[in-house]
């Protein structure tokens, strides 16, 4: 028997959310820091990518944000990217490309969902089959066996279960993606990054453990074994890359905002940047931004 999370406590998860993730991205955009790991800036360098970053979709406009979309907005995204000759690529196909030299469209996008909202399941399915469209979805694994749980399925607040994830993974359209088992949080770190006092050792270990018990987590109750990884709120770790490499992950998604350009070099997929879809803006709007060169 499933019990509803408290609808006041997750609006205000998603104030705190909206809050650091914005903190971070300007942090970020103003730190003069360069976060990439590998940086290709220029067309001659590979194959353009842009890739887009999408939260929670809530049919209900008045809830709109910067991180959460409605059904008609995403469906109009996908509109426009078909009418501009792009077609959506999962991360499994960027590492055929680099490692067994299959061709990617001419035109790639990647669309990408972060946190594993149950809305991912029955809003966005369908309209990714009915445009021939395809996503990368990164899950907590925390929020899942909390949804998996209590959880009553509804669209606006709730998280995908185990079952959920299974039966999702079924549509030849959704890949996983693992998002942390527990660090989804601001109250010990920053995300998943390393603390100033941790030894790389120290680090290494929490790091392997939790990120290991979600792709265990994920093989066991859904069948599914995720090749991507999407930092919490952005907050990058050097460190973090040879523990993900160990542990299957074959790329990773930042919350940095700049193009990405895909070469025959599997580092280079350790750092994609994406472009975060706010509500507040026009489909014409976010696409002169995300898909500029």
């Amino acid at each position: 028997m499933y019990h509803c999370f408290s609808r006041k406590r997750f609006l205000k998860l998603i104030v705190i959310d909206i809050t650091i993730i914005a903190m971070v991205v300007g942090f970020i955009k103003f730190s003069g820091i360069d976060w990439s790991a590998l940086d290709y800036e220029s067309e001659k360098d590979g194959i353009f990518l842009p890739v887009i970053m999408y939260h929670s979709i809530v049919d209900d406009s008045s809830k709109i944000n910067q991180y959460t979309v409605t059904p008609e907005i995403i469906e109009n995204d996908m509109k426009y990217l078909k009418n501009q000759g792009f077609e959506t690529v999962l991360t499994e196909e960027l590492v055929q490309y680099i490692e067994n030299d299959v061709p990617l469209p001419e035109k790639p996008v990647m669309i990408t969902l972060d946190d594993g909202f149950y809305n991912n399941f029955c809003y966005l399915v369908p309209l990714l089959e009915k445009y021939d469209m395809k996503a990368v979805v990164s899950v907590v694994g925390e929020f899942v066996d909390s949804a998996s749980q209590r959880d009553a399925h509804v669209p606006e607040y709730s998280y995908l279960t185990w079952n959920d994830i299974s039966e999702m993974s079924q549509h030849s359209c959704i890949e996983i993606g693992n998002h942390t088992y527990a660090m989804h949080s601001t109250d010990l770190r920053k995300g998943s990054s390393k603390l100033s006092y941790e030894t790389p050792e120290q680090y290494s270990e929490i790091f392997f453990q939790d990120i290991n018990k979600l792709q265990n987590l994920l093989e066991t109750n859904s069948g599914v074994i995720p090749v991507s990884f999407a930092y919490p709120f952005g907050y990058i770790s050097r460190e973090s890359i040879p523990i993900l490499k160990k542990s299957g992950i074959k790329a990773t998604f930042t919350c940095y905002e700049k193009p990405n350009y895909i070469v025959k070099d599997s580092d280079c997929l350790f750092g994609i940047n994406r472009y975060n879809r706010s509500g507040n803006i026009s489909t014409e709007e976010f696409m002169n931004k995300a898909l500029k060169k």
